[in-house]
């Protein structure tokens, strides 16, 4: 950051607080915050109503064109020539159906196992029971007692 930039915002930040004070300071139509003026005063209340009126209008007018610069140069202090592509994407992915299943090896695109079977002509094989190990008799023998 500059070292203007920051003594312009600091300028910026003391007119802010003189703007509130002048504004609090000033007479109250409506009986808001306002301490309002005293004809005891070392001034009388139209003066200084005038005054703050005019001092009101100065630092308004500095608060804003102190605004405008500063928005100007920080415009400035932060623009970059270059645009950063590196997370720029290649081409667009294709989109699938979310809720269509996936085809498992030797399954139809259907998602459906039965037609698989009946499209190649054969029923799929039975399992069949497995022979309890230990005294299982060979085949074409009966089991000895």
């Amino acid at each position: 950051m500059s070292s203007i930039f920051l003594f312009i915002t600091i300028v910026q930040t003391l007119i802010a607080a003189a703007l509130v004070g002048v504004i609090l300071m000033q007479r109250s139509e409506g009986g808001a915050l306002g301490v309002g003026g005293s004809p005891n005063g070392l001034m009388s209340a139209r003066g200084a109503g005038d005054l703050l009126t005019r001092t009101t209008a100065v630092l308004a007018a500095l608060f804003v064109v102190l605004s405008i610069a500063l928005a100007v140069m920080a415009a400035n202090i932060h623009s970059t020539g270059d645009i950063d592509t590196s997370l720029q994407r290649g081409a667009a992915a294709p989109v699938s159906d979310p809720l269509a299943a996936p085809a498992a090896p030797g399954m139809p695109a259907s998602g459906d196992p039965l037609s698989a079977a009946g499209a190649q002509g054969e029923a799929p094989a039975a399992a069949a029971p497995a022979a309890p190990a230990g005294d299982a008799a060979p085949a074409g023998e009966a089991p000895a007692n």
